[in-house]
């Protein structure tokens, strides 16, 4: 995760701005403007004075057809923002008025920090606004978002702060991002205080990646491979050889191992061990496990070598994951 490089107010109160258009989801929204509401009530300050805006003075509708009344019109004198938040469907499914563009690049290079929650970050394409970034949206757009801007760096992570630019996947990944954003500002302490609050088990970190339902990370692939990966799925604690494997789907090794580089680019040996690491990882951070249990649940046959695989994946030993 890049982190932002936006100097903080010189008071400790930050201004936060959302940006509601047609169609927004309600759930992210709430999502991203809770937990600093949140903070201001646990610390007893305004730490976060939060306003929200509309394109006009009507109420915006949400995705889910209830409307909200934004307390100022685009354009209104607002005094200097430290945050500004686009919030909008995805896909956008209209033309975005000319007054938005030149709204928010009016914004660009003056110290603020901008983003996008769901299709917020299309927004933010759609202005220029993320080219040479890192941006990230959810799963459904991957596609046609990557064909559409080539110059961002597509994440499949569930947020990104790159810089001055945060980008989420929507939806409760909100939440995580605006608690990470917290804990920057106040440290980890209160960001958990905040968590606890919205009986969250944990604060999920912009490293882990949007979980995308099998047949769509696999799109037009054959059933077979398809298969394949469930029966990995299926087979973390006593993982199964490439040649088991096989067998059980009926073809030959090598007619499963150019299925696996032809459409996910790696060896079946390689893609599983990805899946097993994945998995430990996910458990090193959400239980108290001990580590030896979880190197023997996601298949591997000692700690030693456990430990040797998981840094040469991630680059830190699974003991010091579960201590960072």
């Amino acid at each position: 995760m890049h982190s932002s490089t936006l100097t903080p107010p010189p008071s400790n109160r930050r201004r936060v701005a959302f940006v509601l258009l047609p169609g927004f989801s309600l759930l992210a929204h709430a999502s991203a403007i809770e937990p600093l509401q949140m903070a201001n009530q646990l610390s007893g300050q305004m730490l976060y004075h939060t306003v929200t805006l509309s394109l006009d003075e009507e109420p915006v509708r949400s995705g889910a057809q209830l409307s909200l009344i934004a307390q100022h019109a685009l354009g209104a004198p607002l005094g200097p923002l430290d945050l500004l938040l686009v919030c909008a469907p995805t896909p956008l499914p209209y033309v975005l008025p000319a007054k938005l563009n030149e709204w928010l690049r009016s914004h660009h290079g003056r110290g603020v920090a901008i983003g996008g929650l769901a299709g917020g970050t299309e927004v933010l394409a759609r202005c220029g606004l993320l080219e040479g970034y890192r941006a990230t949206l959810p799963w459904q757009r991957f596609d046609a978002f990557a064909q559409a801007y080539p110059q961002v760096t597509l994440s499949q992570q569930l947020f990104e702060i790159d810089r001055d630019r945060l980008t989420c996947a929507g939806g409760t990944a909100a939440m995580d991002m605006m608690l990470t954003l917290i804990g920057k500002h106040h440290g980890p302490r209160l960001a958990e205080q905040v968590s606890e609050q919205f009986v969250c088990d944990r604060i999920r970190l912009a490293d882990e990646r949007q979980h995308v339902p099998l047949r769509n990370r696999l799109g037009h692939a054959p059933q077979s491979l398809v298969d394949a990966v469930t029966l990995m799925e299926a087979n973390i604690e006593e993982p199964l050889s490439t040649l088991e494997l096989a067998e059980h789907l009926g073809i030959s090794r090598r007619q499963l191992e150019r299925l696996f580089k032809k459409y996910l680019q790696a060896v079946p040996s390689r893609y599983y061990l990805d899946l097993r690491l994945q998995e430990a990882r996910k458990q090193l951070r959400e239980s108290d496990r001990a580590v030896g249990d979880i190197a023997f649940a996601t298949g591997f046959s000692s700690g030693a070598h456990f430990s040797t695989a998981y840094r040469h994946h991630f680059g830190m030993t699974p003991r010091e994951e579960r201590l960072g």
